[in-house]
This record gives structure tokens, C-alpha cells and sequence, in this order.
């Protein structure tokens, strides 16, 4: 085996890892992919011979550029048209995405993590969904442990008092199936009776025809959202299961052709997000997998 064989086999031992944090720091799976590609070029031209740990020199080299990129992602995305959200992946094949755990993965919990500093939020993903102790955390991004514990308990802090406890996935399957039934039918009741009181409505178009631009917030007023949108929404759309970010999500086809994405998050209240992706550049890695069974 060649040196550039044995740096390969090394890099694809992890490369699972690197794009769950990635992922979960940048929230979406096409700046992740380039991200670990960048990881991959960096490790050939690095001295490994000095390198002692291997896993976490990439993790570091991983995490850091991470940093760098979410920085300028959040400028790109002032000019987004639109509200933002994180693009969905599949995650029936990989349920954790390289993780230990399916931790800040939801795509509630990635909306909620886009609230919070880089530092923070690169502190909360490895401990969070990968648990890396402390100190290695503080490695990582070249501060001290008391330091990281404070991000650490900043970044969780920060999502609890903005997330109430969800439903289990039975529920959540339930409450979506639920939710396309009453949207097509265009009843006014029904869904009223879905969602939670200060519920919203959030879709990804950046511009796109058709798809709101606005969140949308208070059950009442997203029930009637979907209610004024049903006269034309629904004409000719198949709907195919897919497993999102942990969740069940539907996947919205006309003509066999996918067009959006949608999916809820819930508490006992009700369903609190409605979260339509409707970027057809934001797909990809949920519509390009095999259906997932209802």
C-alpha cells in the first residue's frame, strides 16, 4: 500500500464524520460535500508523518474551515429572497449521519442553531452529536475548557427555551399525514385543529413563483394559508414518503417529477412548523434516494 493508499484509507475510515459535523454547522449537503472534498485535498498535502491522531486532525481541519465557511455563508445569505432553510438529507441509509447520536439534526433544531455564534454552535455539534469531551472540544477550537463549557451551555440553553419537547416519530408520521390529508381537501377545521397556537408556516423558494416570502405565524392564520392555497396547489401532485433529517417528510412530484419537500415538527401543542422546501437546488439529497415506506 502506498502512502497516498494508506492517506486514503484513513480519510475514508471518517469521511462519514466529517459530513455529519459539516452538515450540522452549515446545513446544507452540497457546501458540506465540497467542504470534506477541501478536507480531502488538504489531508494529501499535509506532512502526515507528524500527524499523531489522524481522526482528529480531520475533525479539527473539518470543524475549523466549517467555522470559516458558516461565516460567509451568513453573508451569501442576506441576498437569499425569501425565508432560509437548511436543505433536507436523506437519512435512511445513515439514520446519524456519521454521528454517535441523531443530535442537531431536526431540521427545527438546525433553524434554531442558525441563532447561534459559530463558535457556539461548532461547540454544541460535537458534543452534542458526536460527544467529544471537553478538552478535545477546546482543542478543536483553540480555546479553554471553561470556555467551551459555556458555549456549550449557551448553545443548549438557546434551543430549549425555543423548543418544546417533540412528539415521538410515530406521532410526527402521523400528525404529516394527517396534516396532506386535511391541506388537499382544503378543510378549514381539520387543520385548525393540527396545528398549535403560535405555529408557523416557513417556505424555501429563494424567489421561486408561487411560494411564499414570508413566515407566516399563528395556527389560525397558517390554517388558512393552506386553506387559500388548496384550490390550486394540489392539482396533480403525488406525494412519496422519504425519511428527512430523522423525520418523516413527504416528497411532492407532478408528472413523477419532484418540485418540494414538506415536512412538520410538533409538540404534544400541536404541530409548531410547517416547513415547505420548495428550492429545487435544495432537493437533491432528499429526492435522490429510494422512497421510504410510510
Amino acid at each position: 500500500m502506498t502512502d497516498l493508499d494508506e492517506a486514503a484509507s484513513i480519510f475514508q475510515g471518517v469521511r462519514r464524520r466529517l459530513f455529519g459535523i459539516a452538515y450540522r454547522m452549515l446545513g446544507s449537503a452540497g457546501e458540506a460535500e465540497d467542504l470534506v472534498q477541501e478536507v480531502w485535498l488538504r489531508w494529501q498535502a499535509t506532512d502526515r508523518s507528524v500527524v499523531e491522531h489522524p481522526g482528529a486532525f480531520l475533525a479539527t481541519t473539518a470543524t475549523r474551515l466549517a467555522i470559516n465557511e458558516l461565516q460567509s455563508a451568513r453573508v451569501r445569505r442576506e441576498t437569499y429572497i425569501g425565508p432560509w432553510l437548511p436543505e433536507p438529507v436523506d437519512t435512511s441509509a445513515d439514520p446519524f449521519l456519521g454521528a454517535e447520536r441523531g443530535e442537531a439534526l431536526e431540521l427545527a433544531v438546525l433553524m434554531l442553531m442558525e441563532r447561534l455564534t459559530p463558535h457556539e454552535r461548532a461547540a454544541y455539534v460535537l458534543r452534542e452529536a458526536f460527544d467529544y469531551p471537553y478538552p478535545q472540544i477546546a482543542e478543536i477550537l483553540q480555546s479553554t475548557e471553561p470556555a467551551v463549557r459555556q458555549l456549550v451551555s449557551r448553545a443548549r440553553r438557546h434551543i430549549a427555551e425555543e423548543r418544546r419537547i417533540p412528539v415521538s416519530p410515530t406521532a410526527q408520521r402521523q400528525l404529516l399525514g394527517t396534516f396532506l390529508e386535511a391541506a388537499r381537501s382544503g378543510d378549514l377545521a381539520a387543520l385548525e385543529r393540527l396545528f398549535a397556537a403560535d405555529a408557523t408556516s416557513v417556505s424555501d423558494g429563494n424567489g421561486a413563483r408561487r411560494v411564499a416570502r414570508k413566515v407566516i405565524s399563528g395556527g389560525d392564520r397558517v390554517a388558512r394559508f393552506v386553506v387559500t392555497v388548496s384550490s390550486w396547489f394540489w392539482t396533480g401532485v403525488e406525494v412519496r414518503w422519504t425519511d428527512a433529517n430523522g423525520q418523516t417528510g413527504a416528497v411532492l412530484c407532478r408528472d413523477g417529477t419532484p418540485f418540494g419537500v414538506i415536512t412538520v415538527s410538533a409538540s404534544e401543542a400541536g404541530i409548531e412548523r410547517l416547513l415547505w422546501m420548495m428550492n429545487p437546488d435544495k432537493l437533491t439529497a432528499v429526492t435522490s434516494a429510494p422512497p421510504a415506506r410510510p
